[in-house]
């Protein structure tokens, strides 16, 4: 894999940003909203322990093919409660890689006016196709998860 760049994802929720929040670190809310449409996580594949050196672990099942899946291990390198998630994900199956692929990620969590709140996300390197795939299944997860946001208010 050729690695050219980090992708940058700027998305306001109308929500606070403790909700918003949350629902990166609870197994509960994590598993009904992560990964794009066509793919689930089920419930027991999810472990997460939010703090500087904790983990979150999941897997992406295809709804299609559930023999199709994605490990996800990430370790948090640095944790605000309700402001900051940084660290790095390893990745095992996905299409067109082999083994693990290893990304940065960092997800800024930010008041916005009428209780909304702004999610800055940084992930990478990607190659450029890869980038662009990524951009579609974050943005893909992100309206699953304006869905269950709307629930809990």
């Amino acid at each position: 894999m050729t690695t050219t760049s980090e992708i940058s994802i700027s998305r306001v929720f109308d929500a606070p940003r403790e909700l918003v929040y949350r629902a990166f670190v609870d197994p509960d809310q994590l598993c009904q909203w992560f990964g794009p449409e066509g793919f689930s996580v089920p419930y027991e594949s999810v472990q997460i322990d939010a703090r500087a050196g904790g983990f979150q672990r999941l897997v992406m099942v295809s709804d299609d093919d559930p023999t199709v899946r994605s490990a996800v291990d990430a370790t948090f390198t640095e944790v605000v409660e309700n402001e900051l998630l940084v660290g790095h994900e390893d990745v095992e199956g996905i299409p067109g890689t082999t083994g693990t692929v290893r990304f940065r990620v960092r997800m800024e969590f930010h008041d916005e006016p009428d209780g909304k709140t702004r999610l800055e996300l940084r992930q990478g390197p990607f190659d450029e196709s890869m980038g662009s795939d990524t951009i579609k299944g974050w943005e893909s997860s992100f309206t699953k998860l304006d869905s269950l946001l709307r629930r809990s208010l």
